[in-house]
């Protein structure tokens, strides 16, 4: 049985790519798109999961429909407030919930080898983390640097728990998809992890993935590293901004 989706936020970049490429993929149906200002969708809907790429305010609508029909909620929507993160954590005990700065695999990796680095290299080593995006982005450091700051943090030792925001450089030019450097500098030598996005499919690929993954799943709180089959021992909690 296809997973039926209620997508939010249809009309925006990451919407309009995600409506195109579920309705290509056999394991779904889109049930219904929506966008600011439409009709809520019908009460008597079955909705599974609804995967939301829109804004704060959308992001509340989201989780208001999915409360409404008992279905599995994916947020990639950027700069939630403080008000809105409480109500999805407070929603995680009743409906399954992932909130996602980014959905690619690569970077889901990308995290988990900075903790490792961290770790191992320990306090003799500087790190920095650089972003560059397209111009257009306006929020900075982005969602995903400061989902790699806190994976430092949490997973790196002593070194990752003083990485400090003010080793966060943000860049943005032209019309690049998304690149994000973690370098760590040391007596005598250098490493430096890097992803670069080349194309928003990825993107995409990554939260149908994730939508495939919470049908599946009781209520709770889930991770994109739970969902692209990465192990974490810890969650990693950011304020929320796409790419």
């Amino acid at each position: 049985m296809s997973i039926r989706l209620l997508i939010n936020g249809a009309r925006g970049r990451m919407g309009a790519q995600i409506s195109r490429m579920a309705g290509e993929d056999s394991r779904f149906y889109v049930m219904a798109h929506r966008d600011a200002g439409d009709a809520d969708p019908p009460r008597d809907a079955a909705i599974d999961v609804v995967i939301d790429f829109s804004s704060d305010a959308g992001a509340r609508d989201a989780l208001r429909f999915a409360l409404a029909h008992g279905a599995a909620l994916l947020v990639g929507s950027t700069g939630l407030t403080d008000q809105t993160r409480r109500a999805l954590d407070d929603a995680a005990g009743r409906i399954a919930l992932l909130v996602a700065p980014n959905t690619s695999l690569g970077v889901a990796v990308l995290a988990h080898l900075a903790g490792e680095a961290a770790r191992l290299l320990g306090p003799a080593f500087d790190i920095d983390i650089i972003e560059t995006h397209h111009t257009r982005k306006t929020d900075a450091p982005s969602g995903t640097a400061l989902r790699l700051a806190a994976a430092l943090r949490q997973r790196g030792g002593e070194a990752g728990a003083r990485f400090a925001d003010q080793r966060i450089h943000a860049i943005r030019s032209g019309d690049v998809v998304g690149e994000h450097e973690v370098r760590f500098a040391g007596p005598g030598e250098r490493l430096t992890l890097i992803h670069s996005a080349t194309s928003r499919e990825l993107f995409v690929r990554g939260a149908l993935h994730a939508a495939a993954f919470l049908a599946r799943k009781p209520a709770g709180r889930y991770t994109i590293e739970q969902a692209l089959g990465i192990e974490t021992s810890k969650r990693i909690n950011v304020q929320t901004s796409r790419d």
